[in-house]
């Protein structure tokens, strides 16, 4: 019998079906795929999936349009049957790449492709590979927009404006290759001397859970689909803010009611929110190190939350056990620490390799090493990278630093500003003459913060330029002194061109401006040097002993000072620097932490009164480092003052000033259920210009079982009011505003009266009233 066309292909068409391997079907369920794909691999290619080593030695630009990949590339796949890459797109002096040597936005989307095609096609399962990459505030990669660092975008205190940003590096990073993004970093920063405070969103445990979430919504694939969003990685899994001595990866000394009280929530909160990856962290808890503590990331992380992504170990941590903590005996001891604690993923892929013994002596077992492999290709096969692997290079061209992002930076830089203090001098009037010093006026870089790849400094608008559009032919500069360096003395012409001005504004701080002069150990941390004459000050690894101004700042301000000109100083820093002298001599008082690429708009238009300030702090100020660690949400019973000064802060959390005035009035309290409220307020602008408002919500549990915080941030807004107007305001609190870890370590609403104080700062409180529970 003689078979119709349409049978024979009906038949070669169920054959081929039949023939391919599940993990190659779409159309089944990814946890299908996932598991047929595991079944086929050997040992070398499941321990492949685990490792992620430095990813800028993996590709060679030939030109200005040509790049391919390096013969280290060839290696990791055809060799160690790699499935991931770490800043591949990134540049800085650590790395070496700059505007020269490294990718510009069209030339990263043509690296993937060409990294991508030679993993399937030299892999014997055809393996997509995964790209991670440092994207804190913005993609630490060439050509990017660069927004103001974590502590900048915690001060506006806009929920919806880091949501946006959120989606914005998501955007720039899926458009160049990138599929995980290493941030947001969520320690709670009550170490000011530590040099990674820029890197947060302050020492409050709410503000920084609602910074996060809005983030991680913005980024998360599970909000903006598979093919856009990007996978979040926190840092750093947990505690890592509060370090022994202000030292980078030092213990940190915190019980677990401490620890499930102001550590874990943000982490649980960005989660529910959508992470899908979470970095351990350098320091050791209680002797344990956090590469190690099974209780954390299987006990906490995985059992009690259901975390459902991949933990991935901070740079060379896993190292660490070995040659830091001392809880291993070597690398490979130190790899099955890890493993068996639930580290999916080597980050510098310095120990995993070895687990091929482990394996085979029984160190190890094969579960264990199927379920990190399982969790790594489970995100690749969400990804749709085994289905559409390769991207469209010319999307970087129009989704990389568009008009669109450049202005949503210069919201955030606005929105960040803080005034401090303002004796009347504030707005500027038109025409004074302006005398612009200080280290950071004009300094491309000292803006930028840590993790800022190089940019073109036509991109960068700086303090200067910012201030000479705004009020051309009326500025004057001079750099006066440098932030560190002693030999670079301009004060005398400072102080001539102050002479001549209407008004002087000194642009003063600190900076972690990386430099290629400045040493770096393997993981990327610079090594701090007193002898140095860079700027660098703050910055990973750049942790200090004070918070003083370094170099001539001091005498800087005290000769301007001395002209009798009104004096405005400004702060471009990182952490929380001394303000005592300028609290005290300055007309006007404002930081603007790093605000990125467009902070010189920023401060003139705040300077100008074109922007009316509303920035918040979203850590507190010490009045020295005696008084460390000073937080607002401290527990009973309250501090008494020192001999030398008070115990509260020079400046306090949620502190801020405005050009206009607000007033607060007719507040109630509704209960709403067993354990819920409502409570609303009225805000009125009783000044003559519009701005925005910080009205802030703090808790206080009057008596409990367990010692309590004097108060805690249970809710805020960002309103914006016009004069002479009124808003009314309204925040529902569930039962996470009153609950509380019992001496059971029960997490439980207790009974009782609850104090409900709202402000605008945690010490500027307007109103009060009681809630019974």
């Amino acid at each position: 019998m003689i078979k119709s066309v349409a049978t024979i292909l009906a038949g070669t068409l169920l054959t081929a079906t039949a023939c391919t391997p599940a993990y190659r079907n779409p159309d089944l369920p990814v946890e299908k795929r996932v598991s047929d794909l595991v079944s086929r691999m050997t040992d070398e290619e499941k321990i492949g999936q685990l490792l992620c080593p430095l990813g800028w030695p993996m590709y060679e630009k030939l030109s200005d349009s040509t790049v391919t990949v390096s013969e280290a590339y060839r290696e990791f796949i055809d060799k160690q049957h790699g499935g991931m890459l770490w800043a591949t797109f990134r540049a800085d002096p650590w790395t070496r790449k700059t505007l020269e040597t490294g990718l510009n936005p069209r030339l990263s989307a043509r690296a993937y492709n060409e990294l991508q095609r030679y993993a399937i096609e030299h892999s014997r399962l055809g393996i997509p590979v995964i790209l991670a990459e440092e994207a804190p505030h913005g993609h630490m990669a060439i050509g990017t927009t660069v927004f103001p660092t974590s502590i900048g975008m915690a001060s506006t205190w806009d929920v919806e404006a880091v949501e946006q940003t959120g989606r914005t590096i998501a955007a720039e990073l899926r458009a160049q290759g990138g599929h995980i993004g290493y941030g947001p970093v969520i320690d709670i920063a009550r170490e000011p001397r530590w040099s990674r405070v820029e890197e947060t969103y302050g020492e409050d445990v709410f503000l920084t859970s609602e910074m996060a979430s809005a983030m991680v919504r913005g980024t998360s694939p599970l909000h903006n689909g598979w093919d856009r969003g990007v996978i979040s990685t926190l840092k750093h899994f947990v505690a890592y803010g509060i370090p022994e001595g202000g030292h980078n990866g030092n213990p940190s000394q915190v019980g677990e009611r401490e620890l499930r009280e102001n550590f874990l929530p943000a982490f649980e909160s960005a989660i529910r929110s959508g992470a899908l990856s979470v970095m351990t962290s350098y320091n050791a808890i209680d002797g344990v190190p956090s590469t190690a503590n099974e209780r954390l990331l299987r006990g906490i992380l995985r059992e009690e939350w259901g975390f459902g992504g991949f933990v991935v170990s901070d740079l060379e941590s896993i190292t660490g056990l070995c040659e830091c903590h001392h809880v291993a005996a070597d690398r490979r001891e130190a790899a099955e620490l890890a493993l068996r604690a639930g580290v999916d993923v080597d980050l510098g892929a310095n120990c995993y390799p070895l687990l091929k013994e482990s394996l085979a002596d029984g160190r190890i077992s094969r579960d264990e090493l199927d379920e990190a492999v399982a969790a790594v290709l489970r995100i690749k096969f969400q990804l749709g990278l085994f289905d559409h692997p390769y991207i469209d290079e010319s999307l970087a061209d129009t989704q990389v630093r568009t008009p669109k992002h450049v202005a949503l930076a210069r919201r955030l830089a606005d929105e960040s500003v803080i005034l401090l203090e303002n004796r009347g001098i504030l707005p500027l009037k038109e025409g004074m003459r302006i005398a612009l010093v200080g280290p950071n006026a004009d300094n491309t870089y000292n803006q930028l913060g840590d993790y800022t790849a190089p940019q073109d400094p036509d991109r960068i608008v700086t303090m200067r330029e910012g201030l000479e559009a705004r009020f051309p032919g009326c500025v004057e500069y001079v750099k006066g002194c440098a932030v560190r360096d002693e030999s670079f003395d301009e004060i005398a012409r400072a102080v001539a061109a102050a002479r001549r001005a209407d008004v002087v504004v000194a642009v003063v701080g600190g900076s972690s401006a990386r430099d290629f002069r400045t040493k770096y150990i393997d993981t990327g941390a610079a090594v701090a040097d007193s002898e140095s004459v860079s700027d660098m000050e703050a910055g990973e690894g750049f942790d200090r002993s004070t918070l003083d101004l370094l170099g001539l700042q001091n005498r800087l301000l005290e000769a301007l000072e001395a002209t009798g000109k009104p004096l405005v100083v400004v702060y471009i820093e990182g952490r929380p620097l001394d303000k005592d002298w300028a609290r005290e001599h300055a007309d006007a008082l404002l930081t603007l932490w790093y605000p990125g690429q467009e902070g010189g708009h920023a401060l003139a238009d705040v300077l100008s009164g074109d922007f009316n300030p509303a920035g918040r702090l979203p850590i507190s100020v010490p009045r020295s480092v005696g008084q460390l660690p000073v937080y607002y949400n401290r527990h009973f019973p309250l501090g008494h003052d020192y001999v030398e000064c008070p115990s509260s802060p020079l400046y306090e959390f949620g502190y801020g000033l405005s050009y206009t005035t607000f007033e607060y009035s007719d507040l109630t309290i509704e209960k709403r259920g067993d354990s819920c409220a409502e409570v609303s307020f009225t805000i009125s602008n009783t000044g003559d210009r519009a701005g925005d408002e910080v009205p802030q919500l703090y808790v206080t549990d009057e008596v409990a079982s367990t010692v309590r915080p004097v108060k805690q941030l249970r809710a805020f807004t960002r309103v914006s009011i016009p004069a002479g107007e009124s808003r009314r305001v309204s925040f529902p609190l569930d039962e996470k505003a009153f609950a509380l870890w019992d001496n059971r370590m029960q997490r439980v609403v207790e009974p009782g009266e609850f104090l409900i104080s709202v402000g605008a700062s945690s010490e500027d409180i307007r109103l009060q009233g009681k809630l019974t529970l």
